[in-house]
């Protein structure tokens, strides 16, 4: 396996991972969120997260038969909102 492959591999097991987390929150397992959060060296998560981020925010931007562009500019307009909202 090349060094390419080896590392996308990680990333991905990491935005399972990430996917895990994620699941495991919205269905009150805090237990099993923290640890597989903490399983994560802060690069994997890093990468983990933005790889799932991506692939989320594909996942809308077609469902909504919207440009990725688009649809992180309104994501990134909410996030302003909620700052200036604290």
């Amino acid at each position: 396996m090349s060094d390419a492959a080896a590392s996308f591999l990680v990333t991905a097991e990491a935005a399972q991972a990430g996917a895990g987390i994620i699941a495991a929150r919205h269905r009150g397992d805090l237990a099993s969120a923290d640890a597989l959060l903490y399983g994560l060296d802060d690069r994997k998560k890093a990468a983990g997260f933005m790889f799932l981020a991506d692939l989320a925010v594909a996942l809308l931007a077609r469902y909504e038969d919207r440009s990725v562009d688009e649809v992180a500019a309104e994501l990134s307009l909410q996030i302003a909102a909620q700052v200036l909202n604290l």
